[in-house]
């Protein structure tokens, strides 16, 4: 039986809310900040609300979803806006609709788990060790090997954006400015450092979930930060020096202590939750 939904505290939106403003937002989104929210038009808010229900196990895979009457009276919205939302899901692989059956959600297969907005619903809604796990499988799959190609063939711009990245780690570190701004700049600029152009684009396609990543790792490892910084300028002085095996290793350990770091605030947030 499907959860009954029930609505998110303002406190818990932070994570997501954060991972939000930094994605790209739809042409048809009108954002704005309304105290500690951030509003959307009435079919993007349908389609975030719905779409963070989904992912969070209130409406689960293969489960009938509400009818249009149903969502309209929960609402009180046009027919209009509430189609346009749920084209957007259907769009993003999380339901699927049939004439004399109804509106099902999909498998969690066939999501679209890299659309920016699907990535954020996790962060509100089911961010788990399940979930951090998979974002860093990819990266070890990635990474190493991105810092190995960028010490190769780093231009020495590209070189000097990502010292910039780093310097700007070293002089945010105790909360004065974005750190995560900082962090994400220095994996992406490495990813982009390849030369190819997949390899590049990746750090796009994750960055919701990179955001919530690094600021989830940063809060919950203050009293390490010295050695993380001390990782990144490892992999930084391995490009630098044009060695790929350096950075490949530099890489490999920083993100295992990494999502060690993430896995540590899930845990802890979930034992203060329950206090």
């Amino acid at each position: 039986m499907a959860k009954r939904p029930r609505a998110v505290s303002p406190a818990a939106l932070g994570l997501a809310e954060t991972a939000a403003a930094a994605s790209v937002p739809r042409r048809s989104a009108r954002i704005h900040q309304d105290g500690d929210r951030l509003v959307y038009n009435v079919h993007d808010f349908l389609a975030n609300k719905l779409g963070s229900e989904i992912v969070g196990g209130v409406y689960p895979p293969g489960t009938l979803f509400p009818n249009e009457n149903e969502l309209r009276a929960r609402f009180g919205v046009s027919r209009t806006a509430l189609r346009e939302a749920l084209r957007v899901l259907t769009a993003k692989g999380l339901i699927v609709s049939r004439t004399k059956v109804g509106t099902r959600v999909r498998p969690k297969a066939d999501w679209n788990v890299l659309d920016p907005d699907v990535l954020a619903w996790h962060l509100t809604a089911a961010l788990s060790e399940d979930f951090v796990t998979d974002l860093f499988e990819l990266r070890q799959m990635v990474e190493p090997q991105a810092a190995a190609l960028a010490a190769k063939s780093c231009e020495e711009s590209t070189l000097n954006e990502i010292e910039g990245a780093y310097a700007d780690m070293v002089r945010y570190r105790d909360g004065s400015g974005d750190l995560i701004a900082a962090d994400l700049r220095f994996h992406q600029t490495i990813l982009e450092a390849t030369g190819n152009n997949f390899i590049g684009a990746l750090g796009g396609l994750i960055h919701t979930a990179l955001v919530g990543s690094f600021q989830l790792g940063w809060e919950s490892a203050s009293f390490m930060q010295h050695d993380r910084l001390l990782q990144h300028r490892a992999v930084l002085d391995a490009i630098r020096d044009r060695n790929p095996e350096q950075a490949h290793a530099h890489m490999a350990a920083l993100l295992r202590d990494s999502v060690d770091d993430v896995k540590r605030a899930l845990r802890k947030r979930g034992s203060a939750s329950t206090i």
